[in-house]
């Protein structure tokens, strides 16, 4: 049945947490506010209004006027992906055409950049490293960024790839201080020209203007510690302005993450990419492929309590795209791919919707490895309106000033959920459109239990 998993997802089924704590003062929308450039050090996360972006206001969200392509891979992309691999070397011209692998983020370049190299060349690219990177010993940075002898082979090329390890190393070596080097310029013109600039775990997180640079402590994250040059900084901007991506999004539960910075910096559009998985975007259009799937985030309309005294958000909206499914920037508009709109369309307003689950499961932690996708399949093929969730710390770092902070996710049903699922490859697979969210602090038992007394 296309519900099975959940039998195998569910840890134990508790009662939903009182709506009561949601009740409050007037909540202030996202599109309240619209300003240029917000300054990311001087905005507070409690009392943000989720501004509208500047770029945004235009509807385009592709990085500047360039028709390249910037292929956001999730990371973690195995050597027998030819979904990803083969896409990248036609989108850069078919056999033949010419890649250029910075391995500039890894701890290990020669051998990062090698393996890189052997993939495209098995799918008939010509592909060669550009050894700038810190950790490449005796190495001059500042020489090499300049080095016209690197800045010819990367204009000859119709495709750059950047591969995983540490995202700060690519921005900071690239555009240090905010200065783009001339290495990175010739980059941009690969792009400009209508290349293509693909990049890996660290590679995908410099593809977004705003790069969520060192934040592996979710919790953290969504409790409020977001730092300039910590867990943000600037990237590299090639999916433009008005987009922030994520990479490890579904099995590391970046959710939690992705949502307090697109708060804090005035982002209204995110894209988490799973791992395995590429999201190739050009300029409004994004386009899945490989393993897994992507999460897009749409905070248009949603609202934040200022007197909450933590992160909390009304009215965000949720699109999940599978492999082969696209999705319009300007619009919000997806359009399933050819195996969904093929297999079955799931309308909980139709008389004709047949559930396959009866009770919604609570879900104990609900970033967990894929959950938040789990609970969005659940809710649109399910008969319950709503889905609910816990996100806490069950072992708080001892100097946690709030340890018993914790997180109620609650997803439900609107205007425009909708669900296609097809399990013609063998296994269950959704695009589901438009689910809502409400994320509200909550007070979590510390510890969350202890022994049962004996008589």
């Amino acid at each position: 049945g296309r519900i099975d998993f959940v039998s195998l997802m569910r840890l134990t089924i508790l009662r939903s947490l009182s709506a009561d704590a949601r009740a409050g003062a007037t909540m202030r929308p996202v599109s309240s506010l619209r300003a240029a450039r917000l300054s990311l050090a001087a905005i507070a996360l409690v009392t943000i209004a989720l501004p509208v972006r500047a770029d945004q206001d235009t509807g385009r969200t592709g990085a500047e006027s360039g028709t390249g392509h910037a292929v956001v891979i999730g990371g973690a992309l195995t050597g027998d992906n030819d979904a990803v691999w083969s896409r990248l070397v036609e989108l850069a011209g078919g056999p033949g055409s010419r890649f250029v692998v910075f391995a500039t983020a890894s701890g290990n370049p020669e051998r990062s950049a090698s393996w890189v190299i052997e993939n495209l060349r098995r799918r008939g690219a010509v592909a060669e490293h550009i050894p700038v990177a810190p950790r490449i010993e005796g190495i001059d940075l500042a020489r090499e960024v300049a080095n016209p002898e690197w800045i010819d082979k990367v204009r000859a090329a119709r495709g750059v790839y950047f591969s995983g390890g540490w995202q700060e190393r690519i921005v900071d070596t690239l555009a240090p201080g905010g200065q783009s080097t001339p290495l990175l310029e010739a980059i941009r013109d690969v792009y400009r020209s209508g290349g293509v600039v693909a990049g890996s775990s660290a590679g995908a997180a410099i593809m977004s203007a705003t790069m969520i640079r060192d934040a592996e402590d979710v919790m953290g994250v969504l409790k409020g510690t977001i730092r300039e040059g910590k867990e943000i900084g600037p990237g590299l901007g090639f999916v433009g302005e008005g987009l922030i991506t994520d990479q490890h999004f579904l099995r590391r539960g970046r959710i939690g993450r992705l949502l307090p910075v697109m708060v804090k910096t005035g982002y209204v559009r995110g894209l988490g990419v799973e791992e395995n998985t590429a999201a190739i975007v050009r300029g409004n259009a994004v386009e899945v492929v490989g393993a897994g799937g992507a999460l897009y985030v749409d905070l248009e309309g949603a609202k934040s309590e200022p007197t909450a005294g933590a992160f909390n958000l009304r009215g965000a909206r949720f699109s999940y795209l599978d492999r082969g499914d696209r999705l319009d920037l300007a619009t919000g508009a997806v359009t399933p791919s050819a195996a969904k709109l093929a297999g079955t369309k799931l309308d909980w307003r139709s008389p004709d919707f047949k559930p396959s689950l009866e009770k919604a499961p609570f879900h104990l932690d609900v970033l967990g490895h894929w959950t938040i996708v789990f609970a969005m399949n659940e809710l649109v093929d399910g008969q319950a309106t709503e889905v609910r969730g816990l996100a806490y710390d069950a072992r708080p770092a001892r100097d946690d000033p709030r340890p018993d902070l914790g997180f109620e996710f609650r997803l439900y049903k609107g205007d425009g959920t909708l669900a296609w699922y097809s399990d013609a490859s063998g296994a269950d697979a959704y695009t589901i459109t438009d689910v809502y969210l409400d994320v509200t602090p909550v007070r979590v038992a510390q510890p969350l239990y202890g022994p049962w007394p004996a008589r």
